[in-house]
């Protein structure tokens, strides 16, 4: 048992030191799950301890959470890498080149909302590309219920809206 926890944890720090983004907790359980390397709550469990020693850190809004490799974590995998066996490597190896373009769209795609000081919601929609941002606009609307559609609509038409603003602008 402590062997194959060992493992999930090793996976989780593999696929996240293969990429260079984030990924959220969907992307890694889409790929641990339907391997069948183990249950979802094992999972969870493994990214919790990996979280508390400080392997990964995570990045939360209200509707994602996203997963980033410590430079201990990179420590970590670089020594226990071969504790991986080559077919599994392989495996996620090629889930990662199967879909790394969309696995990068979708982390780059952020959108999230707080509550200001004057009891309004502030909506922050973003597109990152390594590690810069194409486009980062707030916007302020009355209630909980316009902010949370506004970040529904930007992760569905960010493209959208991106080429509408840089076509008006330009």
């Amino acid at each position: 048992m402590a062997n194959s926890f060992k493992l999930y944890k090793l996976i989780i720090l593999y696929m996240l030191s293969k990429v260079d983004f984030p990924l959220t907790n969907s992307q890694i359980s889409e790929f641990i799950l339907d391997e069948g390397y183990t249950t979802y709550f094992k999972l969870q469990q493994a990214i919790s301890e990996l979280l508390e020693s400080g392997f990964i850190r995570e990045e939360a809004t209200h509707s994602r959470t996203f997963y980033h490799l410590t430079e201990e974590g990179a420590e970590t995998i670089h020594f226990f890498k071969n504790d991986i066996s080559p077919a599994i490597q392989q495996d996620i190896d090629t889930f990662l080149k199967e879909k790394r373009y969309e696995l990068k769209n979708e982390v780059a795609v952020k959108a999230d909302y707080y509550r200001t000081p004057n009891t309004e919601y502030a909506v922050r929609c973003q597109v990152i590309e390594q590690d810069s941002s194409l486009i980062d606009l707030t916007v302020t609307v009355p209630t909980e219920a316009e902010a949370e559609t506004i970040v529904n609509n930007w992760t569905m038409k960010n493209q959208e809206i991106y080429a509408l603003v840089m076509s008006t602008l330009l």
